[in-house]
């Protein structure tokens, strides 16, 4: 089981970029996906996260400007950020608490590799 995250730039303030993670392997099922993101010299933090079912999370810092969503059919989650800033400039990583089809029934979190996203000012 891996996750790829792909869709991170450079962008200017003010300017939108939409991030995609997906989930590949032998997978059973997916509860939640999310986003975190690391700056320079700050801890990872999360972002947003969302369930099965659709219900989303968000950090005070990116509500009504970024959107989660997750097309379960694929595996795959997306991150829409707009009215971008350069305090958004991070390293973004995906992660999906997922079970796989053998090994052990319970859930557990994988992480994407992480992708950067810079914004300028």
């Amino acid at each position: 089981v891996q996750l790829q995250a792909s869709g991170g730039g450079s962008v200017q303030f003010g300017g939108s970029l939409r991030v995609s993670c997906s989930a590949s392997g032998s997978i059973f099922s997916i509860t939640a996906m999310g986003w975190y993101r690391q700056a320079p010299g700050k801890q990872r933090e999360l972002v947003a996260s969302i369930t099965s079912g659709g219900s989303t999370n968000y950090a005070d810092s990116v509500k009504g400007r970024f959107t989660i969503s997750r097309d379960n059919a694929k595996n795959t989650v997306y991150l829409q950020m707009t009215s971008l800033k350069p305090e958004d400039t991070a390293v973004y990583y995906c992660n999906a608490d997922l079970r796989p089809v053998s090994g052990s029934s319970i859930y557990t979190r994988y992480w994407g590799q992480g992708t950067l996203v810079t914004v300028s000012s």
